[in-house]
């Protein structure tokens, strides 16, 4: 509810509505060091402090409840996951409290962002108020992404995930470097693979 938070107050939206087709299964009820990867996200989340953090859920929205029932976290349900990032975007920033003032897009299949990644986001912020903070890794631009709340009315609109919302206020972002290595996200079983036993 407003006067909530803090001021100066940022909320992570996690999108975890989609169906993962081109992994054959429900990629973030998959289990990396003993936890699922919805799980691992919203912990990291709150580890930032970040607050409140909502959870977009759609298909197999109990299952993706159960895993994150025991954190404070807020899910909230896209009813029309088939639409894709957008839609779970637009019902995540909706579900924003009046009083946050910035919203990290946190996508919990990047297994190998950290709190640390996080929390240097929001000091970034912080320092300079900013419209966007924005993940660069190598040449590569990535989530996570900072969106100041003047962005939300175009987030919400967006139906590219935010992409062109960035695009369009590039010149108004600051960016935080990552190494290139954290840029991983699981679409195939050899993704998987590949980061078993990450930190």
């Amino acid at each position: 509810m407003p006067g909530d938070h803090p001021t100066g107050a940022i909320a992570a939206v996690l999108p975890a509505a989609g169906d993962s087709s081109r992994l054959g299964t429900n990629k973030l009820l998959i289990e990396l060091d003993g936890e699922s990867l919805v799980r691992r996200a919203a912990r990291r989340a709150l580890e930032a402090e970040l607050d409140p953090v909502v959870v977009v859920v759609g298909h197999e929205a109990e299952a993706v409840r159960r895993t994150v029932a025991d954190l404070p976290v807020v899910p909230v349900l896209n009813a029309r996951p088939a639409r894709g990032l957008p839609s779970s975007l637009r019902v995540g920033i909706d579900a924003l409290p009046a009083d946050i003032e910035a919203a990290v897009v946190l996508l919990p299949d990047m297994p190998l962002v950290t709190a640390a990644m996080l929390r240097a986001m929001v000091e970034r912020w912080r320092a300079e108020r900013p419209r966007l903070v924005v993940s660069r890794y190598g040449e590569a631009w990535a989530p996570p992404v900072l969106y100041s709340r003047a962005l939300f009315p175009a987030l919400i609109e967006s139906t590219d995930g935010g992409r062109g919302v960035i695009r369009a206020h590039r010149d108004e972002a600051v960016s935080v470097r990552w190494p290139v290595e954290l840029l991983v996200d699981l679409d195939l079983p050899s993704d998987l693979a590949r980061i078993r036993g990450s930190p």
